[in-house]
């Protein structure tokens, strides 16, 4: 018999919002959270892998949405919010490689681009989620950085100043709503698995004097694990960010990367 200061009623179902979560570590995460009984309300830019999403998993709302867009964002933010009749967990995981090349022939249109939708869109995100997380004095929000936030990245400064600028983001908002029970932490991945590190990977190849093997083997040596982080070991630390156990983590870049060390 369980004692009597202890109730028998399950604690109620998380609400999830995931950008770009129609594939990779998006998608990840939001199965990962469904797994463990959570509502996911998903948007991402990829129609097609929103389709390939509903298919497979209708049991993960999604929409699509270009989170560069103030307005749309906003859209979707008020859409999902109705659907989940509240938010506990807003993750901010949208962003683009960016352009690779050297420093001196950098394009600035591709630079900004680049902070637009990997710096704006958490922004967006921390705003709107902080709103309504106050109200109710609780809520998780999880950036996803990248080990490029945390060491230099050659050939790659956008997409590593844009990350550098969701830790400082992330830092920023938790001291900011901590006093309301709410945390904010930044998940920094090493190098992924998956379609995403490919085409990265094919962009520094035709940019370098490398072919890919080589420059796979680079990244993957630069790893103690000697090995690619795979998408699920990043979901799994996002459901700990949002669980009770993770009550005093906030302000924090936690890396998932193998202990990656500096490229050069």
């Amino acid at each position: 018999m369980l004692p009597t200061n202890q109730s028998t009623t399950p604690p109620p179902a998380l609400r999830v919002m995931i950008t770009a979560g129609a594939a990779g570590i998006g998608r990840a995460m939001a199965e990962r959270f469904v797994e463990h009984g959570a509502r996911v309300h998903v948007c991402d830019v990829d129609k097609a892998a929103l389709d390939r999403l509903a298919t497979e998993r209708p049991d993960i709302q999604g929409t699509c949405v270009d989170v560069a867009d103030e307005t749309a964002f906003d859209n979707w933010f008020d859409r999902a919010l109705s659907d989940l009749s509240g938010l506990d967990v807003m993750i901010n995981n949208a962003g683009t490689g960016g352009p690779t090349g050297r420093i001196e022939s950098m394009d600035t249109t591709a630079w900004r681009q680049c902070f637009t939708v990997g710096v704006d869109s958490h922004m967006f995100g921390c705003r709107r989620a902080v709103s309504v997380m106050k109200q109710q004095r609780s809520g998780s929000i999880i950036n996803i950085s990248s080990v490029a936030g945390l060491v230099g990245y050659p050939l790659r400064t956008p997409y590593a100043a844009s990350k550098w600028a969701v830790i400082g983001l992330t830092k920023s908002v938790a001291a900011e709503v901590g006093p309301f029970n709410i945390r904010c932490n930044a998940i920094c991945p090493g190098p992924v698995s998956g379609p995403r590190m490919d085409r990265g990977i094919a962009a520094e190849a035709a940019n370098s004097d490398r072919n890919e093997n080589e420059i796979r083997d680079y990244y993957a040596s630069g790893v103690s694990m000697r090995r690619f982080v795979e998408p699920e070991e990043i979901a799994d630390m996002a459901l700990f960010l949002a669980s009770p156990g993770s009550a005093m983590v906030t302000g924090q870049a936690i890396s998932v990367d193998g202990h990656t060390e500096t490229y050069h």
